[in-house]
């Protein structure tokens, strides 16, 4: 049988229709795992970061009877909220079992050794852990509970201790006079001990105890020096900072502010009239870290003073105010480091506050009776309440109380700064550090650098493309434009290691040359070509169209040369010999090494492959038909390439500057090596800057699994994700306008 030669090849057509579907298959489910991809990544982000935004939580764990609820002075619980202790006026301190098995437990009853019938009583600072009684001798005896662990059979057990700070036979003689201590304020930082307390004869001494070794013997002696001071009127409240320099008194609707930095030298240094109208002082606090004092008023308003900058000196001034309760009872308690605060009433409520952030983060009646006192666990996550004649153990869940929407993206007012503002600081060396979590500087510095990025590849990168596509003759094409692609191969480390180690100290150097070369290489340029225009004919001839371009380098070189050259001349006879100091004392600028000019030009050199590859492809491929077209209707090359050849283009052209301003976005490596990786919001080119991606970098390894500062990292992942997309999306959505509108041509 003879086969038919014009029948069509089944076969053929079968394998082809399988490559087709083939193909089709491949690149579909490549484009669904690419947006599964980028979806898994999306929620993964939201997932880590759904928490910081959660309310805060306060539950009741279980509570217990009391038979002396009302001989209660004070009550803490230690750090694993397994066994609460409280301090009764006689002295004892009883500890209890408040874990779950075993609630109510009574574990031990110690006796604080006193040789004086109790008149008083005070708490240190939280995170100090001290307790004190005042005697009817006028001495002060310092307690602070401890607890041993030990491991019988493996098992964790608690052993109740007291610790006494400065020896358990060694109490401090606060008066002189042996006047009973009605009323006092403590603390014990390191070898210095210093009390502020009022006798029975309504005198008010500061005392200082600070413990010298005698050279002789090697026993610890301590130094008292005391002080009187002069306070008008009666005194309801007395406060110390746990460093001792500062002291407060609280009388009637005034507070007085005492340095007693030095003990011999006390000096009265503010009168603050804190009340509002038609309202009372009725409790004073001082916050963690001690920079701020939280005023309560019969009003319900808890407001925060904290020194600020003035023109007479550092001044306490009110910066923000709280509603709470409004009930004629109403005290203050502090978390151990965190700025949080709480308040309870006389009707049974609790409030939970964060200062910084202004943030109202729980509110809620626990209570039938009054709250008569309050101890918050070392970890926050653990209350003590005594009411109602029971203590009762309070679950607190608020792991992030100093993130709201407004601390991230507004100005915030910070203790010890002068204004509010937008600062990044999240960390310190300090315990009582407060962390700051503006992502405002970090997402300006984002936008900063890709800027000035793009300031320096933009101009560049599309001058190339459309010289390389449209003028260049094919044989040099074929050289410059791989070698330009393969400078996007070249590590961003390198690049970053070159900025930051030979480019910075180069344009500090030689900053008036680089500042020359700006204007001295446009020049030298244009005067070239207005030179080239003047030969003769038979010399312009000479060089093969599109091979100009080569001419030029020796002017390049040489222009740079000049500039370098003359850089010490100009900077002797122009700024004194010293252009940095003339930018800070004439035109106050501040010059940093690192700056957005070494890391506009470093980046701009990783970021101008991609925009050229992606143009010059775009003008590249504009059929040849139009450009031919216009000039056989008589159009210079110029009008061609401006009014044809550059509009059919366009949308590759606004694609590739697109992706080049994503990649300058989420650059990381250069910025993090060529900048000072400094989060201020500064638009001057001869400063730094942090960027998101560079912050991510830097701090995720040192961040706590978890904590608020891991989570805002993430956060700002999340934020710079949204960036690049939104680029993206507007680059796609101009890019097919352009592309609808220049098709038909």
């Amino acid at each position: 049988m003879t086969s038919n030669p014009n029948k069509p090849s089944f076969n053929t057509d079968r394998s082809r229709l399988f490559k087709d579907r083939f193909a089709k298959f491949s690149i579909t489910a490549g484009g669904i795992m690419v947006l599964i991809a980028l979806l898994l990544i999306f929620f993964y982000l939201l997932y880590v970061v759904q928490p910081i935004f959660e309310s805060a939580k306060v539950e009741t764990r279980d509570s217990f009877a009391l038979s002396n609820a009302d001989q209660i002075v004070g009550l803490g619980v230690e750090e694993q909220t397994e066994v609460a202790f409280l301090l009764s006026k006689q002295g004892n301190v009883d500890f209890y079992s408040v874990e779950k098995k075993g609630f109510g437990k009574k574990l031990a009853s110690l006796a604080v050794p006193l040789d004086s019938d109790v008149s008083s009583f005070a708490v240190s600072a939280p995170f100090q852990g001290h307790y004190a009684y005042g005697l009817e001798n006028g001495s002060v005896v310092l307690v602070a509970p401890k607890f041993l662990v030990t491991f019988p059979n493996n098992e964790r057990k608690l052993t109740p201790r007291l610790g006494y700070p400065l020896g358990e036979d060694l109490p401090l003689q606060v008066d002189a006079q042996g006047a009973a201590i009605k009323q006092f304020a403590f603390s014990h930082y390191e070898d210095k001990t210093a009390v502020v307390a009022q006798t029975e004869d309504k005198r008010v001494i500061f005392s200082s105890f600070v413990a010298e070794e005698n050279m002789f013997s090697g026993e610890v002696e301590w130094v008292v020096e005391r002080t009187e001071l002069d306070i008008e009127g009666r005194v309801d409240q007395l406060l110390m900072s746990p460093d001792t320099t500062r002291t407060f008194v609280r009388s009637a609707n005034q507070i007085y502010v005492y340095d007693t930095r030095y003990p011999s030298e006390v000096e009265l240094i503010q009168m603050l009239a804190a009340n509002e109208e038609n309202a009372n002082l009725v409790a004073a606090q001082l916050l963690a870290g001690a920079n701020s004092l939280m005023l309560a008023n019969d009003n319900g308003e808890v407001s925060q003073w904290f020194e600020v900058n003035t023109d007479t000196g550092r001044e306490y001034q009110k910066i923000r105010a709280f509603e709470t309760s409004k009930q004629p009872k109403l005290d203050i308690f502090t978390e151990f480091y965190r700025r949080t605060f709480f308040t309870t009433s006389s009707n049974g409520e609790l409030g939970v506050y964060y200062t910084t952030s202004e943030a109202k983060l729980w509110q809620g009646k626990i209570s039938d009776g009054p709250i008569e006192n309050f101890a918050i666990a070392p970890r926050s996550n653990a209350a003590l309440i005594l009411a109602d004649n029971k203590l009762t153990v309070l679950e607190i869940h608020n792991e992030h109380p100093e993130v709201t929407w407004s601390a991230l993206w507004q100005e915030v007012w910070y203790e010890g700064y002068p204004e509010p503002g937008y600062i990044w600081q999240s960390t310190s060396a300090g315990d009582d550090f407060e962390s700051k979590f503006s992502l405002v500087p970090i997402s300006f510095g984002t936008i900063k650098a890709a800027l000035y990025a793009m300031l320096f590849a933009v101009p560049i990168a599309l001058s190339a493309a459309i010289y390389t596509a449209y003028f260049m003759s094919g044989s040099l094409r074929k050289v410059v434009k791989p070698t330009v692609e393969i400078m996007e191969a070249l590590p961003t480390v390198i690049l970053g290691f070159l900025a930051g180690l030979w480019l910075a100290p180069l344009i500090e150097e030689h900053l008036p040359a680089i500042v020359g070369l700006l204007f001295m290489l446009p020049l030298g340029i244009l005067l070239t070509a207005f030179a080239w225009t003047k030969l003769p004919e038979s010399i312009r001839h000479r060089v093969p169209d599109g091979a100009h371009s080569i001419l030029l380098i020796p002017v390049l070189l040489l222009i740079g040369w000049l500039a370098f050259a003359m850089s010490g001349a100009i900077e002797l006879w122009m700024f004194d010999g010293n252009v940095r100091q003339y930018l800070t004392n004439e035109l106050g600028m501040t010059f940093d090494q690192r700056n957005s000019l070494v890391v506009g030009i470093a980046m701009g050199f990783a970021v101008i492959p991609t925009i050229f590859s992606i143009a010059e492809d775009a003008v590249f491929s504009v059929p040849k038909h139009l450009s031919n077209g216009s000039l056989a209707l008589g159009a210079t090359q110029w009008q061609t390439l401006v009014s044809v050849v550059l509009l059919t283009a366009s949308p590759g052209i606004f694609s590739a500057v697109m992706m080049g301003l994503g990649r300058a976005v989420g650059e990381t490596m250069i910025v993090l090596m060529a900048t000072g990786n400094t989060p201020i919001m500064d638009w001057s080119i001869f400063q730094g800057m942090r960027t998101l991606a560079a912050n991510i970098a830097v701090e995720m390894p040192e961040s706590e699994v978890g904590s608020s500062h891991y989570r805002i990292l993430f956060l700002a992942a999340f934020v710079l994700f949204i960036f690049t997309f939104i680029f993206n999306t507007i680059a796609e959505f101009v890019r097919q306008q352009l592309r609808d509108k220049y098709s038909s041509m």
